[in-house]
């Protein structure tokens, strides 16, 4: 029987390890790792080699390779590199590989090898050059820090929301720091470094001398460094052999070690021990590896939920086991299968060797009405992908319009998008197609579109009104719209101009256009107010005053007042204002007066048109009664009664009622009949009633 123990061996004096294979890498690499950039996903995710990163025993005609791996060999994705030379690879936290180039710019690519954007660090790194690069993770997403060929550092903490930061700089830095590593304190991203035997630390605003507490004497250089993945404990390599352990705030000491080797270390990083909250540190030279530690972790992080775990899996496709998971879980159907379906549309969209039609239909059947899943969002991946057709298609499914319409005018397809917001019936979302469409278009394609699309043109001759009235007055004048020109130049006549000699030129414009349109009232009644425009300027220039932009009426009314009544009987003759209509204007202008004498003969200047009631009504209004019964005693036996209940002559309106007999105005009378004093009255009423019903 073989021995159990046979594979384990001695570690100091109390312990023992072994070693064993969990499985074998399936990849063939045809380089060493050591040829190569290497960077490796957590929580084992794909690993990224690019071969043959421009080193100088390299002849210049091989081009460099960027393999993809997932985390056990299986190869998935390998492309020529064809851009410029690359410092340093890192996943992002939504495993995304990062490709920082030596002139500043970040190439972000797929788990799949897709190209997904680029940005720039900044002109200052291009002028520079990039020495050295990080990449990290905070709590605010994956964060990129660079140390240039001036030595200084310039880091954004979140490259999915871009803010360069340039870090302070460090007082006599000559040369590249022996090592440095990136620190997130207090919700802040840090830069820690290195030079000789002084530990700097750069914030946004400050570099500042750390010491870390009970450190050994005699160091010179700092070698190694390298922060937790919690970020929050920190491990440092002397040129003395010392490995120091302690917090990343460098204010606590865990423990020191001394491994006895002087020569830098080419990797060190922290692990955990299995089955233990402590912590380790892993050092690593040419031909020997060496773990070091205890430093106990006191929080436990859970940072791989279910819903990261759903998007590794959608990133692998593998969206089958990913719907399982949900159905297992019983997720919500929007956080889960609907998100996995949407994720597999946008994939299914850019096969390109399927046909836009198989493709929608295809999505459609897999997605019907799913809740949670946008079909905009899926069109707008397909427009990305270059097909145009197969995103129209993919929006015909999508049922809010206010998602269909952005998309589509993104596409530069306005007359569609125009189409689809009528359709919606959102005047707003209209209104937005419509300010789109005018400024791609020329003006009289922008009209004729509107011609065709008769509530839209509606739509935006009311915006025209209130923001654009030129605009409006040239779609009138496009559409021969003799009629809303009349009436539009009548508006401007009042609106733009001051001069009284603009306002007529204008009011003739709508005249002319009056009598195009076949409208002659309108002309006509437009040519009177030009008249009385003038009219009204010569008024104030002979009579002074104010008489423009009164109404005829108020014009005649002003001269009554201002007692030129040959003047006002004559603008009455020039506009034809009925006499019914001047009798009235004179007798409110002479009562408002209180010229009674000129009101008397004014009665008697002939027969009056509108009858005498209206004199005693006036009269009373002025609450002048002794002129009122001037007027009731000629008021005609119709009107009788109610000129003398005005006056307050019941006893003789009784009479007149009685005389004709009228059964309305008996009852008015008596209506009217209040106390002792009415009380004859009265009984004459009732009597006269009892008489007239026994016949």
């Amino acid at each position: 029987m073989d021995c159990y123990t046979a594979n384990w061996n001695p570690l100091g004096d109390s312990a023992f390890y072994r070693k064993y294979e969990l499985y074998s890498m399936d990849w063939d690499l045809k380089e060493e790792l050591r040829d190569c950039l290497v960077a490796a996903a957590p929580y084992g995710g794909p690993i990224a080699l690019l071969r043959n990163p421009w080193r100088k025993e390299k002849p210049a005609s091989v081009r460099p390779v960027l393999d993809i791996y997932s985390a056990s060999g299986m190869p998935l994705a390998s492309l020529p590199w064809k851009s410029g030379p690359v410092v340093s690879l890192g996943w992002s936290a939504e495993e995304e590989l990062l490709c920082v180039q030596e002139d500043g710019v970040v190439l972000v690519y797929g788990l799949h090898g897709d190209f997904r954007r680029h940005f720039s660090m900044g002109n200052e790194v291009l002028q520079n050059r990039v020495l050295d690069a990080r990449i990290f993770h905070t709590e605010f997403g994956s964060g990129v820090a660079i140390l240039t060929g001036a030595h200084r550092f310039t880091l954004s903490a979140n490259v999915g929301d871009l803010k360069l930061r340039r870090m302070p700089e460090v007082p006599g830095l000559q040369s590249a720091p022996s090592c440095w590593t990136t620190l997130c304190q207090d919700r802040v991203a840090h830069v820690l470094l290195a030079v000789g035997p002084d530990l700097y630390l750069l914030d946004h605003a400050a570099c500042s001398t750390v010491t870390p507490p009970g450190l050994a004497p005699g160091v010179s250089s700092f070698l190694q460094m390298a922060v937790s993945f919690t970020y929050r404990h920190l491990a440092l390599f002397t040129d003395t052999g010392y490995i120091w352990m302690g917090t990343a705030s460098l204010k606590e000491k865990l423990c020191e070690f001394n491994c006895n080797i002087r020569a830098p270390p080419k990797q060190m990083v922290w692990c955990s021990r299995p089955r233990s909250k402590e912590k380790a540190v892993v050092v690593a030279w040419e031909k020997r590896l060496m773990v070091v530690g205890d430093a106990p972790e006191s929080i436990q992080y859970k940072q791989l939920t279910i819903q990261v775990l759903l998007d590794r899996l959608v990133l692998r496709r593998l969206y089958p086991l990913a719907i399982q998971i949900c159905e297992y879980l019983r997720l919500p159907e929007v956080q889960g299968v609907s998100r996995i379906l949407a994720h597999w549309a946008c994939y299914k969209v850019q096969q390109k060797d399927v046909s836009d039609e198989d493709v929608a239909r295809a999505i459609n059947q897999k997605l019907g009405d799913t809740p949670g899943v946008s079909y905009s969002d899926i069109a707008a991946r397909a427009y990305g992908c270059g097909r145009t057709e197969l995103a129209i298609k993919l929006l015909e499914y999508e049922p809010r319009s206010g998602e269909q319409v952005p998309l589509l005018l993104k596409m530069k397809r306005s007359k569609l998008a125009l189409s689809k917001a009528i359709e919606s019936g959102d005047t707003d979302l209209v209104f937005t197609v419509l300010l789109h469409l005018k400024n791609e278009l020329n003006r009289g394609d922008f009209f004729m579109t509107l011609r065709n699309q008769p509530m839209a043109l509606s739509l935006y001759r009311q915006f025209c009104k209130h923001q654009e009235l030129e605009t409006l007055k040239d779609l009138y004048n496009q559409d021969d719209n003799h009629q809303e020109l009349g009436s539009f130049h009548i508006r401007a006549s009042y609106a733009a101009e001051e001069r009284i000699e603009g306002r007529v030129a204008a009011l003739q414009t709508a005249a002319d256009a009056f009598y195009k349109a076949k409208n002659e009232f309108a002309a006509k009644a437009t040519e009177d107010q030009m008249r009385l425009l003038r009219l009204q300027r010569r008024l104030e220039d002979e009579l002074g005053g104010q008489f423009l932009d009164l109404s005829l009426h108020d014009t005649v009314t002003t001269l009554i007042l201002g007692g030129h009544n040959k003047r006002a009987e004559q603008l009455a003759r020039d506009f034809r204002i009925p006499d019914k209509r001047l009798w009235w204007l004179k007798l409110t202008a002479l009562a408002a007066l209180e010229d009674w004498e000129e009101l008397e003969k004014f009665s008697k200047s002939k027969k009056s048109p509108i009858g005498y009631l209206p004199f005693v009504e006036i009269c009373m209004k002025q609450h002048n009664k002794y002129e009122a019964k001037k007027y009731a005693s000629r008021v005609g036996p119709e009107q009788k009664v109610k000129a003398l209940l005005l006056v307050g002559d019941v006893a003789q309106a009784a009479d007149v009622a009685i005389e004709r007999r009228n059964e309305a105005e008996l009852s008015l009378v008596l209506s009217h009949c209040t106390g002792a004093t009415d009380g004859v009255t009265a009984d004459k009423i009732q009597r006269a009633r009892a008489q007239a019903q026994k016949k």
